[in-house]
């Protein structure tokens, strides 16, 4: 069925009303990024991209600030009661977009809908055991185990209204698979608290913000008042917008054009280090690969091959040829920025297509093997070109890939859980949204643990019963150092098992009109309320 373009807050009087009367001085933001939001759904896709723009419309508990600081959001103040119980009170005089009030029943029942089956956030909810209303604005939180980093998390759990939920048939969360055009009620419409409504929406085509003039805070920084976001997946495309003036901030930039845009008029690169690791994956989990020429069994189960194809990439070349330099070369999951570094153990793994060779000569494979690989082609920085650069070296070294690049949509929806996990190899990128190492034990390196909500985007089944034991220290230990050297443990089992192979931290990479002031956060989030117009 073919989308129609709808008004999604503005479905009632009601909501129209909520809008902000655009004054004679109204400034209206227009930006690009490479592809578009999964959905309206905030507790679906657990993408950087969706999750990003969604909170900008919806709003969490705990929130971060420009410099990622955690700061009060839809909870006043918060405090530790025991280890495992939290004490939250809730900001009273919040209205959701339809003149809803905000109560510690949307709170509960919005940790209830993030579990259920569709959520892509399951792990997320599975970090709280229990939540007890004490009265409408008072809230008991409580973790199965001590847990330093649940207040972190907590700054993704985006706040729906229970009783618009309930109005409108969508207590559960869509899921990914159905690439939010499911005509789930809450992938098209939204009904938040954040300052920001969404006008209208035309997947893959535009998606248009009104200020909401009963939000409760009224000191934030931005004085836009309209946003227009723009999908454009060709680079070029993108860049070209900029320079026209069609666009005020486009991203990612390549690499390449930074140079361009420093020395046009009326533009500029904005670049930084983002918080986000590139890696590849592989299926270590099936008897027998779901896309490979290999019949009766899985090449990806003996380490020789996993070590041939970490030999074989030459993560140097990718730095210099795809990133233009702009790369780090990665050993670990977690990049520096995340809570739990430590550069000792952050050693890539050696570049020897001869030693890659001899692995899969030894492994049985000296004839090579033919293996696809999943990648999207929207989502990071030059995702694609990196996956041609490794089908490249692989060659090198006798297995085929057969490269299968496609938008995220597609993409996500073939390969993660709700998938069925259909893929043998392939690409993704990681930033923990708690800015904690943990996130990425729980969600990539833990063994896949339904009940327990747990290695939920553990494509590849990667398992190891020690590193499940270090999980739970790193989860609940709060002496640093006790924790750092689980941490540490954690990572060289990993790294001597080949579990994943890490390539690089992308660089944040942004272009901007002059005069136009945004904040370019460590986790590559924009942020509608840091922007302000010249």
């Amino acid at each position: 069925m073919k989308m129609k373009s709808l008004v999604i807050a503005g479905v009632s009087a009601l909501a129209l009303s909520a809008v902000a009367a655009v004054p004679a001085s109204a400034k209206t933001f227009k930006f690009a990024f490479q592809g578009d939001a999964q959905s309206l759904d905030p507790h679906s896709l657990n993408e950087t991209f969706t999750l990003g723009m969604l909170g900008n419309v919806y709003e969490p508990l705990i929130d971060y600030d420009k410099d990622m600081k955690k700061i009060p959001g839809l909870a006043t103040k918060w405090e530790a009661v025991s280890p495992t119980k939290w004490k939250f009170t809730l900001r009273q005089g919040v209205k959701f977009h339809n003149g809803n009030a905000f109560t510690a029943d949307d709170v509960i029942f919005t940790w209830e809908r993030m579990g259920s089956e569709g959520s892509d956030q399951k792990a997320r909810a599975g970090l709280i055991s229990k939540m007890t209303k004490v009265d409408d604005f008072t809230l008991m939180i409580e973790t199965p185990v001590p847990n330093p980093t649940v207040l972190n998390e907590m700054t993704n759990m985006f706040i729906m209204d229970k009783e618009w939920a309930v109005k409108n048939n969508a207590t559960k969360s869509s899921s990914p698979k159905d690439a939010g055009r499911d005509g789930s009620y809450a992938t098209t419409h939204e009904n938040g608290t954040g300052p920001f409504i969404v006008e209208s929406r035309q997947p893959d085509v535009k998606t248009v913000f009104v200020r909401y003039k009963d939000h409760w805070n009224k000191n934030i920084a931005t004085n836009v008042d309209r946003v227009e976001f723009t999908p454009i997946k060709q680079a070029a495309t993108r860049v070209a917008a900029l320079l026209s003036g069609q666009i005020d901030l486009v991203y990612p930039v390549p690499v390449q054009d930074w140079k361009r845009l420093n020395s046009a008029p009326g533009v500029k690169a904005l670049a930084g280090p983002e918080a986000r690791t590139i890696f590849l994956g592989m299926d270590q989990m099936r008897d027998e690969l779901l896309h490979s020429s290999v019949k009766g069994k899985n090449p990806f189960k003996d380490i020789r091959v996993r070590k041939a194809f970490a030999h074989a990439i030459d993560l140097n070349a990718i730095k210099k040829a795809i990133m233009r330099g702009a790369a780090t070369p990665s050993g670990l999951m977690w990049a520096p920025q995340i809570q739990g570094f430590n550069a000792a153990s952050n050693t890539p793994y050696k570049y020897d297509p001869a030693m890659s060779k001899k692995l899969l000569a030894d492994a049985g494979y000296g004839d090579g093997f033919t293996v696809t690989m999943d990648c999207p082609n929207n989502r990071y920085v030059n995702d694609e070109k990196i996956c041609q650069a490794v089908a490249g070296m692989m060659a090198k070294v006798g297995v085929k890939i057969d490269l299968l690049a496609q938008p995220k949509s597609k993409y996500f929806a073939k390969v993660l859980a709700q998938g069925g996990y259909n893929t043998s190899f392939y690409l993704l990128g990681w930033t923990p949204g708690s800015m904690d190492v943990y996130n990425v034990f729980n969600s990539l390196i833990a063994c896949q643990n339904k009940e327990k909500k747990a290695g939920a985007f553990n494509l590849g089944g990667y398992c190891n019963s020690r590193i499940t034991e270090l999980t739970a220290i790193v989860a609940s230990e709060t002496d640093v150092a006790k924790r750092q050297a689980a941490i540490d443990e954690s990572a060289k089992i990993l790294q001597d098992e080949v579990g994943y192979l890490p390539l690089h931290q992308q660089p944040l990479s942004w272009g901007v009109r002059d005069g136009v002031n945004v904040a370019q956060r460590a986790d590559n989030v924009l942020d509608y309320r840091d922007v302000v117009m010249p």
